[in-house]
Order: C-alpha cells, then sequence, then structure tokens
C-alpha cells in the first residue's frame, strides 16, 4: 500500500448515502482481501471453453487465476487437469498425445496421466519406473451445460467433497427470485441452467486487470461511455447523463448460506435517480427512451444484466483472470428456446444485431475504458489514491462483499505464463506480433 494517509473526502451525507459508504481508511481495510486478489479467486466455478471449441478427441490449454489447464474431450465426456507435467513442467496442450481414451500424456518425455484422477499411471518408455503410481497433476471438476464448459478451478490440496455446484457461483436465476427481487418492466431473466437454454456468445482476451473490467460491468456513472454507440442511435435512445443512488437501499447485498454471494442493484426504481441535467456544462436530456435493464454481480466475477438486448434475454459477463494483468472477457448472452425454430431465430438475430453490435460495438467501449484505467491500478496503489463519489456505493459494496465471501486468493504458480514479465520468450512473441493470451499455441513438428 501506498505510504500517503488516506484522505476522507466527504462528511455528509450525498443524497442520502451513509458515511460508511465513503472510501477511507477503515472503509478499505474491509476490502483489503480484494485489493490482495490480483491474480483473481481461486476455488470457484470459471467457463473455460464453449463446447464447440472442444471437439471429440481434441485438447485445449488454458490458464486460469494462474493455474494452468490442459481440457480433453473423450467419448463425450470433458476432462480438466493441470497443464503442467511433474517431470519438468512442461505444459501438455502445446502437442496433442493421447495413446488411449483414458489417459493424457507429456509429448516431451512421455510421462502419461489418467484423466479421471490425475495419476501418473505409465510413462512411454519407462513403464517400470518406482515413480509410477505415486504422484499425479491436480484434477479439476468440469459442468458442460448450454454450450458452455464450466471448471472449477482449484487450489492442488482443494479436496473434491467441499466443492460445491455450479449454481453457487451464478447470479440469482428467476423465477425462484421474482418475488424477492420483483420489478414491474420485464419478464423474468433466463438462466444456463434452465431447460432449453442457448448460451450465444464470445469470449476475448482483455488487456488489464480483471478487477478493473468487472467493476465497469456494473459502474452506473458510465453511460457517458455509451452515447456515441451505433445501437443507441440506431434505436433512437435518449440517455440519461448518469443514474445516481438515492440511499443505501439502492443495492440488496445476498448472502444466502447456500446460493451465490453477490449483489442486485434496484435500478430504474426510486431507489435510483437518472440525471438529466448539468447546468454548469449546459448539457440538458428531454424525454429519456432507452432499454429498460437491471444489473447484479456474484461470486467469482459474474456480471448479469437483465433484460438486455431484448425481452427474455439476459446477458452474462464473466471476467476470467488470467494474469494479474490479463483477463478473458466472456460475453454471453442467453435465452430459453424449446423449439428448433426458436433457436434458429435467436441464432439469426445474434448474428446479425446482437454480436456486432452489443457485443462488439456497445462492449468495445468499455473494453476501450478498462484499459485507460489498468495503468492506474497496475503497481497496486490506485486502490488507495482513487477519489470515488456516491455512485460508486457499488463497487464498493462489491469489494466488501468479494473480500468477505472468495474461497481463496490466487497467487501465481511456478513457472506460469504471466508471473514473469520480462522472459525472453515474453519478448520475442512479443517482437513476432503474438499479444500475450488465453489459450496455448500448439508446437508443430
Amino acid at each position: 500500500m501506498s505510504d500517503q494517509p488516506i484522505i476522507r473526502r466527504r462528511t455528509q451525507k450525498p443524497n442520502g448515502i451513509s458515511e460508511e459508504r465513503v472510501n477511507n481508511q477503515k472503509t478499505q481495510s474491509q476490502y483489503q482481501p480484494y485489493k490482495d486478489a490480483a491474480w483473481g479467486f481461486i476455488n470457484h466455478w470459471y467457463p473455460a471453453l464453449f463446447s464447440n471449441e472442444l471437439p471429440e478427441d481434441e485438447i485445449q490449454g488454458i490458464q486460469i487465476c494462474g493455474v494452468p489447464i490442459v481440457l480433453r474431450r473423450a467419448e463425450g465426456k470433458v476432462y480438466a487437469l493441470k497443464d503442467q507435467c511433474v517431470h519438468r513442467g512442461v505444459r501438455m496442450s502445446e502437442k496433442k498425445m493421447c495413446f488411449n481414451k483414458q489417459t493424457i500424456s507429456c509429448w516431451y518425455h512421455g510421462f502419461t496421466f489418467d484423466l479421471k484422477d490425475g495419476k501418473l499411471s505409465t510413462i512411454v518408455a519407462n513403464p517400470n519406473d518406482k515413480l509410477v503410481g505415486t504422484t499425479g497433476v491436480t484434477t479439476y471438476p468440469v459442468h458442460e451445460v448450454a454450450g458452455m464448459i464450466f471448471v472449477f478451478v482449484r487450489e492442488d490440496n482443494y479436496p473434491d467433497e467441499d466443492v460445491p455446484p455450479l449454481a453457487q457461483d451464478l447470479p440469482f436465476r428467476f423465477p425462484e427470485n421474482s418475488e424477492r427481487f420483483a420489478h414491474p418492466l420485464w419478464p423474468a431473466s433466463p438462466s444456463v441452467l434452465d431447460a432449453d437454454a442457448v448460451a450465444l456468445g464470445m469470449h476475448r482476451t482483455g488487456y488489464g486487470n480483471w478487477r478493473i473490467a468487472c467493476e465497469n460491468g456494473f459502474d452506473n456513472a458510465h453511460i457517458l461511455v455509451h452515447k456515441d454507440n451505433t445501437i443507441v442511435h440506431a434505436m433512437e435512445w435518449v440517455l440519461p447523463l448518469g443514474i445516481l443512488p438515492a440511499g443505501d437501499d439502492c443495492i440488496e447485498v445476498v448472502e444466502d448460506a447456500d446460493g451465490p454471494k453477490g449483489m442486485m442493484q434496484w435500478l430504474f426504481t426510486d431507489k435510483w435517480t437518472p440525471v438529466m441535467e448539468n447546468p454548469v456544462l449546459g448539457l440538458k436530456v428531454e424525454g429519456l427512451k432507452g432499454r429498460f435493464y437491471r444489473t447484479s454481480v456474484v461470486l467469482p466475477g459474474v456480471l448479469m444484466v437483465e433484460n438486455w438486448p431484448g425481452e427474455h434475454i439476459v446477458q452474462y459477463e464473466w471476467y476470467v483472470p488470467i494474469t494479474d494483468d490479463l483477463h478473458e472477457y466472456w460475453e454471453v448472452l442467453v435465452k430459453v428456446c424449446p423449439t428448433q425454430k426458436e433457436q434458429d431465430d435467436f441464432q439469426y438475430k445474434f448474428d446479425r444485431v446482437y454480436k456486432p453490435l452489443c457485443l462488439h460495438g456497445f462492449n468495445d467501449c468499455d473494453l476501450y475504458a478498462r484499459e485507460a484505467m489498468q495503468n492506474f491500478y497496475a503497481d497496486g496503489s490506485g486502490w488507495d489514491d482513487e477519489q470515488l463519489v456516491a455512485t460508486d456505493i457499488s463497487p464498493i459494496t462489491w469489494r466488501k462483499l468479494a473480500s468477505r465471501w472468495n474461497r481463496g486468493i490466487a497467487k501465481p504458480g511456478r513457472g506460469v505464463n504471466g508471473a514473469t514479465k520480462n522472459s525472453a520468450i515474453r519478448f520475442r512473441e512479443t517482437a513476432e506480433g503474438k499479444p500475450p493470451r488465453y489459450k496455448v499455441d500448439k508446437v508443430d513438428f
């Protein structure tokens, strides 16, 4: 942390917000674990791949929370193992070497691991070595649903019996929670766990820390970023200058014992006030017209935007940590489509409207905005130096919540991508025009 004292910026209640919301030293101490989580939260479920990215008998290497992971689909089932051979640390995903449906082998020296439990079952050219059967690699639970592959990324000693269901790391479900989170403006939002749910989307690498990306997702003051977006003008929307909290009850913190831990923002109710005018700048908005939506965020960092970009659709965003300065940005639209025609119609509109105008056009601005903040926070001092305002009730609430309920703070593993920023390999790849990335390149020889 910075040696400079934290200055208390506000001494009175702005817009009915209690003084507990200010970002003074005492408040910051309540989210120190969040400040420590540059590499993400370990022991949580994260999306790893879309199902169509992992065909039968293929392997794919990724990295989440500094953990190298190799995925293989064999006889329809997806397996996930630590992608770091116990012999000399080679990533097995760099070249596929699978001699049967039960194992995966390291292409360098032939160490072979069982897909189910990760145990070293043999060594190709040394089958009788005394190391066989005594060691292995960590395995990671997998849940495949709605065309997405989720992996429970855990510490090596995290026990199987403590792995929670996927539902505990997904946003609040509806209509189960419709009474609790009632809203008159839109129908119940679908979930990836619903029957006939279809998830369409994309994921791409974001050049910045996952926390900066996550907080951008539910930042109610950043409407200004989107004022020039094509979809805003194509739909002839009129947006407010911003949205201010009207009181402490504008956010509901959810900490149920057997459910997701997160917060719901009561947007487009009397708990938030749209800003229509700034007399200092001579700005005034006449006649609001836009898409009514509501945002919530749950651990390990999953945003839900209800009623966006259309009715009966929900947008989910995951900000999956890769390293301390890199994340994989997942943008997924979910809709329940019981019939093939509904699936086809959803795919048609996704390809021609939602993907180009929403996931790209609209969300591209968020990517730029996150990168604009990254340098300020890169050395860790930004958390101490930021000067927050009333609207930042949202990130402060989230930081405290995440600090209380995360299942572990990830640390960079030994010998993983990004742990050393000045490696010769990283410099070489930069010179070759290869940016840091999520997936592992395959060797070709």
